[in-house]
């Protein structure tokens, strides 16, 4: 932990500080701040030292992140400006002119995004053996071989749909790739407008020729094929021209809870409506003709900055596919998560009985450098197969399709246990799912509950109660991650497997508020939000305040997700004013202004972006020198804070809150690689040393520290 005993400000006589006005420019703007973060996927896409693969794997993620961006963050933006609902945002900016600093700057990483893959990563793909070529590109043997795949698969599924006075302009899908057609009657010499959508269903990268070796492999992209096809759709016409565009919709879901009884059928009814969202950024091709693009704009009702001219090809979400290429050369070094060193098999391989293990002892895992399936996939497999365990109680925010933990609950459940899954169905495009879950979990006897009115129940939990000699007993598993395994291989998250009592009571006090109506003021391991988190995380900052202005050792360590609420981070400029080393280990959006004389000179913020996606959220504070450690789901975001359930778990285990003291002692190590927020609010990477070579990447280290304490047996 970071430490100082250097004095603080200025204090009264009492020893409470004097405090100094903070300034009003003391924020980040949220969504610019986000635009930086999706910036920096944008710079290891960029980047020429990383494999190939990898780096057509980052445009990829940046393309969604921004499609998702757009969907939801724009949209609601736009949402309240029309609706006169917005106000200043948490800069003091008018709402307006923040829509306009985004488009200015999403303008400028778009084309950025384009320009790394026509100029960097295209070009490094092909001198490694993967194109994706043109239909003018192939010679007539390829074209032929494309046009029986065409023939059989792509013709009979097109629809391609006639613009006149009697076929009014069509809806557009949002994200759905389209054509824009302009024919010509033979006989007539008449001009029309058609529009035909590019199947969804369909590989948007199709391989020109199977027969050739993953060492040299063509991709022509599937809009390309189609429109080099368009005379086979319009027989007796001349085809003109033909341009591809894209629109992006409002996709955000918002329902009154309170205002009907099945919530269910609610969202139901909103998914549907989502499919309908107002247009909010159209991307063209960029030799798209100004007739065409004028009708477009008019249809969408769109403005001038809502149009995204841009090289083709479009849309590179594509390059999931290229990056699925059995090419280890071309992806990072495989890593394989270990199973954690309490946990691993005896030496005739049986499977641990893991209530024993946990009944010891606390476990923290560390994922995807320690396995999910041998930690809490087999943490509830087991609970599901013991005839001891009377009741099991899981919170299912995000799930897999074919998940594990989904089929533990049902076999749990149609084996007489008592199982209750609290399943958050208004998580984020994953809602479809989520309801298909829960009408599954129920048919099994499954007692499955939706939250609380108002809130989302965000928190990772689960309570296993097992009867041992009469007597019953709590397992419990916090965590801050889904219960998911797929995503729990490419996601870094924390899970602290325990047997505490206090714990078991406070997930039991916990469970009952989300399934009832109870209302809990008290919990004494876990810190939960609404009612508690936000006040206990200050009076913590607190505590290290008036350490640093006592002239004692203090310290603050937040590795999070996002942080942007006001409250929060003006607590974190108090302590920092008044002494306390502040560090901050942020993947995405960040509103604190760093190194800023006055207010913010003891903080520094580092991100860390690689092939996991950093997720785990830790608070600890020096407290004295008895480190206060806690571990969960929470952001510092108001939703998080104030409408959502959360929750905390403190840590107790020594050789734990040592593991988390080195996570941090790596991140913000100057051997380490990583962003740091500058003075100016830009991120500078930091990446080689200053001889040029890399430095070291914290997720290669820290797979190398789960394999040595599973070799070791180091405990």
């Amino acid at each position: 932990m970071n430490e100082t005993s250097a004095p603080g400000p200025a204090v009264s006589s009492d020893n409470t500080p004097i405090r100094t006005e903070l300034p009003s420019n003391r924020y980040t703007d949220r969504e610019l701040s986000w635009l930086a973060f999706n910036q920096r996927v944008l710079e290891l896409a960029e980047d020429p030292n990383l494999p190939v693969l990898e780096r057509a794997n980052y445009l990829a993620i940046f393309a969604s992140n921004l499609d998702e961006f757009f969907m939801v963050r724009v949209a609601g933006l736009k949402r309240r400006i029309l609706t006169g609902l917005a106000v200043p945002t948490n800069v003091g900016r008018a709402p307006h002119d923040v829509l306009a600093d985004i488009s200015k700057k999403a303008h400028e990483l778009q084309e950025r995004h384009a320009n790394a893959y026509q100029e960097l990563v295209g070009p490094a793909l092909a001198q490694a053996g993967v194109h994706v070529v043109t239909w003018d590109s192939l010679d007539q043997a390829d074209k032929d071989i494309l046009y029986q795949y065409y023939s059989q698969h792509i013709y009979p599924i097109l629809m391609p749909l006639a613009v006149d006075p009697a076929h009014p302009f069509p809806y557009i899908s949002g994200l759905s790739l389209n054509l824009s057609i302009r024919i010509q009657n033979t006989k007539t010499g008449k001009e029309e407008f058609a529009r035909l959508k590019v199947p969804q269903m369909m590989p948007r990268l199709v391989r020109v020729d199977k027969r050739e070796t993953l060492d040299y492999v063509r991709y022509i992209a599937l809009e390309d094929l189609i429109a080099n096809h368009l005379d086979r759709l319009f027989p007796g016409m001349k085809v003109l021209n033909h341009h591809i565009f894209r629109v992006t919709r409002n996709e955000d879901v918002a329902i009154e809870e309170d205002e009907t009884e099945n919530l269910i059928q609610a969202l139901e009814k909103e998914l549907l409506r989502r499919r309908f969202g107002p247009p909010i950024r159209l991307e063209v091709s960029g030799d798209m003709d100004e007739e065409t693009l004028n009708l477009l704009v008019r249809e969408f009702d769109i403005t001038e900055q809502e149009v995204y001219v841009l090289p083709s090809p479009l849309d590179l979400r594509a390059l999931f596919e290229v990056q699925k290429i059995d090419r280890p050369e071309l992806h990072f070094p495989k890593h394989i998560p270990t199973t954690n060193v309490w946990l691993k098999p005896s030496s005739n391989n049986e499977r641990p009985d893991i209530f024993k293990v946990i009944s010891r002892r606390d476990i923290l895992v560390h994922h995807p450098y320690e396995s999910f399936t041998t930690s809490v996939q087999e943490f509830l497999e087991q609970a599901a197969d013991d005839p001891d365990v009377l009741a099991i109680k899981q919170t299912l925010y995000r799930t897999s399709g074919d998940s594990p933990i989904v089929a533990a609950l049902i076999k749990a459940a149609e084996s007489g246990k008592q199982v209750l899954a609290m399943v958050e169905i208004k998580a984020r495009f994953d809602e479809e799912a989520n309801i298909s879950w829960a009408r599954k979990l129920e048919k099994a006897g499954v007692h499955v509950v939706y939250g609380i009115v108002g809130l989302k129940t965000h928190c990772k939990l689960v309570h296993v109660i097992r009867e041992e000699k009469g007597v019953l007993r709590h397992y419990s598993h916090i965590g801050t991650g889904n219960y998911n395994p797929k995503t729990s291989r490419i996601y870094e998250d924390l899970g602290l497997l325990t047997a505490s009592e206090t714990v078991g009571k406070d997930l039991t006090k916990l469970f009952n508020v989300l399934s009832g109506y109870a209302i809990e003021k008290k919990y004494k391991r876990l810190l939960v939000a609404p009612l508690h988190m936000r006040n206990g995380l200050l009076g913590r900052i607190e505590a290290e305040a008036a350490a640093a202005r006592a002239g004692h050792p203090s310290g603050i360590k937040i590795k999070i997700n996002s942080i942007v609420d006001e409250t929060i981070i003006d607590a974190l400029y108090r302590a920092s004013n008044d002494g306390v080393p502040v560090d901050v280990w942020v993947r995405g959006t960040c509103g604190i202004r760093a190194g800023q004389p006055g207010y913010s000179e003891n903080i520094r913020v580092r991100s860390i972006l690689g092939r996991y996606l950093e997720h785990s959220r830790i608070f600890a504070f020096h407290n004295g020198g008895d480190e206060d450690v806690l571990i969960g789901s929470a952001d510092m975001m108001h939703r998080n804070l104030d409408r959502r359930i959360e929750a905390l778990v403190k840590l107790v285990a020594p050789e734990h809150i040592t593991q988390v003291q080195e996570m941090f002692a790596l991140a913000f190590s100057d051997t380490i690689a990583s962003w740091a927020l500058e003075t100016d609010g830009t991120w500078t990477r930091n990446h080689v040393d200053s001889k040029g070579a890399p430095l070291g990447d914290l997720q290669d280290v820290q797979m190398a520290l789960a394999h040595s304490r599973r070799r070791t047996g180091n405990r």
